[in-house]
């Protein structure tokens, strides 16, 4: 880490744990994300043109989420195009676009969950590898803390959905990377992922990358202002990619494991990904979700479901843009769960 950048005082940091999140991994909450991904930046070819080959979201339709009741929008982008070049500066006009989102989601009252969507890797080369050293998503992530760690509404997600990845090597990482983020003076909440494609349903499994539910107890932060981020689909090999929702039981039980998991290591989760189709059976299991995440705020920060987005084709099964009919099924669902319960959002006294 270079010289500008400096640690906050063991004071300020434990005021801040506790005032934010509470003062232990199990005191009681001040904060919870409901919400959806309103997926865009992360898409088309890199580096591309933004409004042309990715787009973010406008500022409507962070408003939009707002006024359904959500307090909290994930926002997928891309490494690449955010940090063109390995341990350079991040790119002017990709900062820019990510200022507006952040811009519209604080005034509209939403945290934003920024998502490094990149799966562990940066073009075609794998995190731990020579070619893409740990060390080079702690620059990344240090830079984008020292641009935004002033902006307490924004919440910094390491890495979507990393795979390939031993989990102690990933541990390791997300633990270099929340070490930069601290040194950066930034306070944010830190969201980390799992290996093997973050699944609930894998968490506590033996997998050929290792075992979540023992390797991620490695993970380290000094302000223990972060929460582990799983995934959960409801298809036969539960990876989104089909709309039928045979796996929702083995899925909700998956999660109630990694429920227990959360309760018995005193650790917080957070459901950054779920998403489920019209029909009503896989409507029924959305919800169940839901109502399992929202039963234990203490264990649990909160939701966002898959995906919102101007470009998803009208017939994508998860897709959950608001049209000039109203919104789909499950936003309109989803809306009435985060309704369902008091939640304060991040930051609120």
């Amino acid at each position: 880490m270079t010289g500008r950048r400096r640690a906050l005082p063991v004071l300020a940091a434990a005021v801040a744990a506790a005032t934010l999140l509470g003062a232990s991994a199990r005191g009681a909450p001040t904060a919870c994300l409901r919400g959806v991904n309103l997926s865009g930046a992360e898409g088309g070819t890199v580096p591309g043109r933004a409004n042309f080959d990715y787009v973010y979201p406008t500022a409507e339709e962070v408003r939009r989420m707002a006024s359904l009741g959500f307090t909290a929008i994930r926002l997928p982008v891309r490494w690449e195009r955010l940090q063109p070049r390995l341990d350079g500066p991040l790119d002017a006009g990709e900062a820019g676009r990510l200022d507006a989102v952040f811009d519209a989601a604080g005034a509209a009252g939403l945290s934003t969950v920024l998502d490094l969507h990149n799966y562990a890797y940066y073009g075609r080369d794998r995190l731990g590898t020579p070619a893409l050293p740990a060390a080079a998503l702690a620059d990344l992530w240090g830079r984008i803390a020292a641009r935004y760690g002033a902006r307490g509404k924004v919440v910094f997600s390491l890495m979507n959905e990393p795979h390939d990845v031993p989990g102690p090597a990933w541990a390791a990482a997300a633990t270099e990377a929340i070490a930069a983020i601290r040194a950066a003076g930034a306070r944010n909440l830190v969201l980390v992922s799992g290996t093997a494609w973050d699944g609930a349903h894998s968490w506590t499994a033996d997998l050929p990358t290792g075992n979540n539910g023992r390797d991620m107890l490695a993970v380290r932060d000094p302000l223990d202002r972060f929460a582990f981020d799983v995934h959960q689909y409801l298809d036969a090999d539960f990876s989104g990619r089909s709309a039928e929702c045979s796996a929702a039981p083995r899925a909700l039980a998956g999660l109630d494991a990694v429920h227990a998991w959360l309760v018995a290591n005193g650790r917080r989760g957070f459901l950054g990904e779920f998403g489920a189709s019209a029909a009503p059976a896989c409507m029924a299991a959305l919800g169940a979700l839901v109502e399992r995440v929202d039963a234990d705020p203490k264990a649990w920060l909160g939701w966002t479901a898959w995906a919102a987005g101007p470009w998803w084709p009208r017939d994508y099964p998860f897709d959950l843009q608001p049209t000039a009919a109203g919104a789909p099924p499950q936003l309109a669902l989803l809306a009435r769960l985060a309704k369902g319960r008091p939640c304060r959002p991040l930051g609120a006294p």
